[in-house]
């Protein structure tokens, strides 16, 4: 007899992606290799809780650069799971919602899903919105530069969410484990570059390489993103 499917990994890696850069497809590959997944969806946000969205690239371009930065990695998947409706960014995008929506259409017996993102963001999850919720829906998987103070993560999460005790058990220092899920530990992802740091070259006219794939960086220049 074959042995079991042991299920796909699924990780959900959403962000404004104004633009994508070399960053976010490091984090993306390493997740890959560390955690073995099978996909990793980018879900570029039409309208960001956190951010007017007049004060970003319009969703189209933005997931097109998304898409041109995916091609050639078979596990990479642009996203439309939080795209406009009717072409406006009239609504406003939760996480928990769309994890929600992504454990309903992928959530199959065996299979498990991940919340991709970056310790800077995980350091204000208590902001978000039905946060607690959240963190009881999925694993995590936080990337964080070397020397990050990796305690500081543990201490953004309720006592009462934590498994067992008021102080969570550890898994070899690269997981904190809580009630129903999972908050791993994604160490040595080195990778400086910033969207802020892309979109200022832009708007100056420099060379974007190295900071994005060259496709985008085609793309910004042919349609002159970024510059005012």
């Amino acid at each position: 007899m074959s042995a079991p499917s042991r299920g796909r990994r699924i990780a959900l890696f959403g962000g404004t992606f104004d633009p994508i850069h070399s960053g976010h497809l490091a984090v993306a590959r390493a997740a890959v290799r560390r955690f073995e997944l099978d996909r990793v969806h980018f879900i570029p946000c039409a309208r960001p809780p956190h951010k007017p969205a007049s004060e970003l690239a319009g969703f189209a371009h933005r997931f097109a650069m998304v898409a041109l930065a995916c091609d050639g990695y078979p596990a990479f998947l642009p996203s439309l799971a939080e795209a406009e409706t009717d072409g406006r960014a009239s609504r406003v995008y939760y996480s928990v919602d769309t994890v929600r929506r992504f454990r309903r259409l992928l959530h199959a017996p065996g299979d498990r899903l991940f919340f991709l993102l970056g310790a800077d963001s995980f350091l204000h999850i208590d902001s978000w919105h039905r946060y607690e919720q959240l963190l009881d829906l999925c694993d995590f998987i936080v990337a964080h530069r070397p020397g990050f103070p990796v305690e500081s993560l543990r201490k953004v999460i309720p006592a009462r969410l934590l498994a067992g005790t008021a102080t969570p058990r550890r898994s070899g220092g690269r997981a904190i484990l809580l009630r129903r899920t999972t908050v791993h530990l994604l160490e040595n992802v080195n990778s400086e570059v910033s969207a802020t740091e892309v979109r200022q070259r832009a708007e100056r006219g420099k060379s974007l390489h190295g900071l994005v794939p060259q496709s985008v960086e085609e793309y910004i220049k042919k349609d002159n993103l970024y510059r005012r």
